[in-house]
């Protein structure tokens, strides 16, 4: 017989060359993360959050290092069980036994293979299981709710803290078990424990006790898994129409739970026996019963309850379980009768004039500018140079007008858009050290009708800005005292500035044309220790942080300046809004961001789609991941300070148990309430993302019966846009709600608040409006405007197509059809108007022409049936109700002139005046006859020219400017 044969051996040279191959490699796969971490280290200490750094850190090296300890420790103590008890005398069934190999192998290299082989296994779990650090910190700091779950009474946190541990330290028991159980299997096999010659094989003592052994820990272990299976049913989801234990779960599937619970517990006796009986056929029979248990106990017993009982009386037997969900998801989802205001709406639709123009808290606040088209208008008129730019979407918000009326406003941020520069202005100098920050707050009253800023308004449908930048910081109604932005949504993760210098060197920013500037806020790192710069010349890959002379003793680097992005690692365990939004709040300009806490396993609560119910046809904002939540509330306010990224965190719901356990994670993260001073919170906006959840919940859980449930006869949905990005009716995708001002019935005064219109069930008529106020007096506080369901409303898609085929609208095909320009429609508006609801859409042109833009051309009003279409709201008010009805618009709409009166003769002696004033009369004329023809192509061009006209004026005049 041949000796066995052995592995190949290496030479000493090739080892040598394998083992520093593996040390390069192990240290490129580390330094990467070491070099992550400290550059996270960095940032984390300048925004003054290292202790969120520190805590995820400590958790999860923690997490991992036991996990690590108990599954490498446990399989390690099997492999030596087994290789202990190794038959002494080991049978070879040839000379070709391939076992034969490996055994001489391994016996050479017992502890190599004994300690590496655990030490492997033991890195991959504990890298598995850091990822779990907030189910741990969760459980260790969890805060109870107050409140009970109907089946067995804990207290809800056992659900969401307490049970999710549990499953975690059960899931990795069963792991443990199963890859010892394997390792002690192949050692058993290899050293001759398992033998598999004969008709039987064969099977060592010790191999029998410890395979036994490890078969009965882990069916003990799923008994406890029965055990706990039991409440994972408060979420079950066999009842489509809704979640939680279902009539089948709570008399069919939940005994069955605790009889294979028994059965389990007996057979994992059945295979410790085998440590004191020979005989393999009691633990063999064990298992038989355990799997035919679980297929007629757990499987087909509650098939045939749910087929032959439930199925045809579900509406009886489900009543308790849908009475449950209703409680339940209400509480979960903030949609309670605590929250929600429900009021029966008489939907008129015939009112007099005087009727809509006495309605001061609506009428007078109609928004006609769409955020989410005209970011293009604003890019145009207010940029100034390539590399500033503006978000793809507007925000809304609210100011006070000079007579301290509630306005809101289209608001954005002039930002630095590095990829707007030129060719010759693409070098790493100029992206990261001269357009370093953007400039300014643009604003337009979102109604159009401030008379306020009627002073060097322009005509013709474009907004009336307010400008605050850093040439007249202090002007306007809303002024700011740092006008510069370095932090805002245009930039992204390479979007690094480098500021400061050298001390006495001239200022290198770019800021105006006729001055640079010097970063002072207290935002960025400092780099001018020579082993900062290294580590961010390899994280970034770029060397000129090495040799470039523009980096001096007091240079800092500004990274991570996407306001949301900021937030987020801030805060890791919120969901944030998809919308953050500019405001200026005691003179300084700052981002605010919605942050949400979230759960996924309140029992009996509806499980959600987080990104399908936020999914809508608005553009230009982050979605929301499409996971399933079943718990939301926006107990954060987060902000970020335009100029030096400051970050706060602000409690807005300290009520809420989720927030609670978090802030012990994290103590003194989180600021309460008190401290958000009264010029911030009047800033604070309903979120959108977290309307739009409520809003799809309420299509549904509007109802308090639970036949009237599970009929779904009374359901409504959300309507589908008609203008989704401005074309007309028919477009996919979800109706976004709406900022408005708007007086609700009920309420004492117009509130900013946020809109929507619901649709009955698979139908187009109208069947509710809902709206939440941000007034800081009401704030999250949702009404809900009922119809009457024995008439039949109007819903938006059947507004936007009778708005399209009314004669006043086909007359004018040139809007639709002339090839030089393009016709968009606006956000269609549902507004409560005494008693009825009043549908108000803009209509916006915008030449086929390079760089051109949107312009406001008519607006487009419908209430009861008939259709308003007008150059005008007010005009539009009064071909809908008469004469008179749209007196309530605000005075100071810009008008297009039907008979302009001639502006004053200049005084002798100025060209210059005397011939702006005749490009006036020249552009006015062009607009008389562009609106007798209706080509509204020519409109928009005569406009523009009338603009450029009323500017070399008001220069001419000294008053431009």
């Amino acid at each position: 017989m041949r000796p066995p044969v052995g592995m190949p051996k290496l030479s000493r040279r090739s080892r040598v060359l394998l083992i520093l191959g593996g040390i390069v490699l192990l240290a490129l796969i580390l330094g990467s993360r070491l070099l992550g971490a400290y550059v996270n280290w960095l940032w984390f200490g300048e925004v003054g959050y290292r202790q969120v750094f520190t805590t995820q850190l400590v958790s999860r090296l923690g997490l991992g290092v036991v996990a690590a300890v108990f599954l490498g420790g446990v399989l390690l103590l099997n492999l030596w069980l087994a290789y202990r008890n190794r038959p002494v005398f080991v049978p070879v069934s040839g000379p070709d036994d391939p076992l034969t190999r490996y055994r001489t192998v391994i016996t050479e290299r017992s502890r190599l293979f004994g300690l590496g082989v655990p030490l492997a296994v033991a890195v991959i779990g504990g890298l598995a299981a850091q990822a779990d650090w907030q189910t741990l910190q969760l459980y260790l700091h969890s805060v109870p709710f107050g409140q009970t779950d109907p089946e067995f009474g804990k207290d809800i946190s056992f659900y969401v803290f307490q049970l999710p541990f549990w499953r975690l330290l059960l899931s990795w028991a069963f792991i443990a078990v199963t890859v010892s159980f394997i390792g002690a299997l192949v050692t058993h096999y290899i050293f001759g424990g398992i033998r598999l010659t004969g008709r039987s094989g064969q099977l060592s003592v010790p191999a029998r006790v410890q395979l036994g052994v490890l078969a009965g820990v882990f069916v003990l272990l799923k008994a406890v898994d029965y055990f706990l299976d039991r409440y994972d049913l408060l979420l079950s989801q066999r009842n489509n129409l809704f979640t939680g234990a279902s009539y089948t779960d709570l008399n069919a599937v939940m005994p069955a739970k605790l009889i294979l619970m028994c059965i389990a517990v007996f057979c994992a006796l059945a295979f410790f026996s085998v440590i004191f009986l020979k005989n393999l056929q009691i633990p063999a029979l064990a298992t038989v019963l355990l799997l035919l248990s679980s297929v007629v106990v757990g499987a087909v017993w509650p098939a045939l309850l749910e087929q032959f009982s439930v199925r045809p009386n579900a509406n009886q037997r489900e009543a308790l379980s849908i009475e449950r969900n209703l409680a339940a998801t209400k509480a979960a989802f903030g949609i309670g009768d605590d929250k929600v205001k429900f009021v029966d709406y008489p939907g008129r639709t015939q009112l007099q004039p005087s009727e809509v123009a006495d309605d001061k808290g609506t009428i007078p606040n109609i928004r006609l500018l769409d955020p989410n088209i005209l970011a293009p208008t604003f890019t145009q008129l207010t940029q100034q140079y390539n590399f500033y730019g503006f978000p793809e979407k507007l925000d809304v918000d609210r100011y006070r007008d000079a007579n301290g009326e509630l306005q809101d406003y289209l608001v954005a941020l002039r930002e630095i858009n590095i990829d707007g520069l030129a060719v010759n202005q693409q070098n790493w100098i100029n992206r990261h050290t001269v357009y370093t920050h953007g400039n300014g707050f643009v604003a337009a009253p979102a109604d159009r009708v401030d008379s306020t800023f009627n002073e060097g308004a322009t005509q013709g449908g474009y907004p009336v800005f307010q400008i605050s930048d850093v040439a007249n910081k202090g002007q306007g109604r809303i002024p700011v005292e740092q006008p510069r932005v370095y932090y805002g949504e245009l930039l992204g993760p390479e979007d690094y500035a480098i500021v400061g210098g050298n001390p006495g060197e001239a200022p290198r920013e770019y800021d105006t044309d006729t001055q640079q500037f010097t970063y002072d806020g207290r935002g960025g790192v400092p780099i001018s220790n020579p082993f900062q710069r290294l580590a961010f010349a390899a994280y970034y890959g770029e060397r000129n942080f090495l040799f470039s002379g523009v980096i001096g003793e007091n240079s800092k680097l500004i990274y991570e300046r996407n306001p949301r992005d900021r937030v987020q690692k801030v805060a890791p365990w919120l969901k944030l809004d998809g919308d953050p939004y500019p405001a200026v709040v005691d003179g300084r300009v700052k981002w605010i961001v919605d942050g949400y806490t979230t759960l996924d396993n309140y029992p009996y609560s509806e499980k959600t789609e987080l990104g399908e119910a936020t999914n809508d046809t608005l553009t230009g904002v982050e979605r929301q991941p499409n996971q399933q939540i079943n718990y939301i509330r926006n107990s954060v306010k987060a902000t970020v300070d335009a100029y030096d990224g400051t970050v706060d965190l602000y409690a807005t719901d300290e009520n809420d148990p989720v927030l609670k356990t978090w802030e012990g994670v994290f103590p003194g993260v989180i600021k309460p309430a008190s401290a958000i001073s009264p010029q911030l919170r009047d800033h604070f906006r309903y979120p959108e993302d977290m309307f739009k959840v409520q809003r799809k919940l309420l299509t549904s859980y509007h109802v308090d019966n639970p036949g009237d449930f599970f009929s779904t006869q009374t359901f409504w949905e959300v309507p589908n846009d008609p203008t989704s990005g401005g074309t007309v009716s028919g477009s996919e995708g979800q109706q976004p709600p709406y900022y408005v001002v708007a007086q609700v019935e009920g309420q004492e005064q117009p509130n900013f608040q946020l809109t929507s219109a619901l649709t009955a069930l698979r139908r187009q008529n109208l069947s509710a409006w809902v709206s939440v106020s941000s007034d800081p007096k009401n704030y999250g506080q949702m009404t809900v405007l009922r119809l009457p369901t024995n008439t039949l409303t109007p819903g938006p898609n059947q507004v936007q197509n009778q708005m399209e085929s009314t004669p006043e609208v086909t007359e004018n095909r040139t809007l639709f059809n002339n090839p030089n320009v393009t016709a968009m429609f606006g956000n269609l508006l549902t507004l409560p108007v005494a008693g009825g609801l009043l549908y108000v859409e803009p209509i916006y042109i915008q030449r086929n022409e390079q760089e051109s833009y949107p312009q406001l051309a008519r607006v487009l009003v419908s209430f009861g049936g008939k259709v308003g279409f007008s150059e005008t709201l007010q005009g539009a008010l009064d071909q809908v109700f008469g004469s008179g009805a749209g007196q309530g618009t605000q005075p100071g709409q810009p008008e297009p002139p039907q008979q302009p009166e001639q502006p004053q003769q200049p005084s002798p002696g100025s060209p210059p005046t005397g011939q702006a004033v005749t490009d006036i009369r020249n552009a006015l004329e062009r607009v008389r006859q562009a609106q007798q023809s209706g080509n509204f192509a020519e409109m928009g061009q005569a406009y523009q020219q009338l603009d450029d006209a009323i500017k070399k004026f008001e220069q001419a005049q000294g008053t431009g400017g």
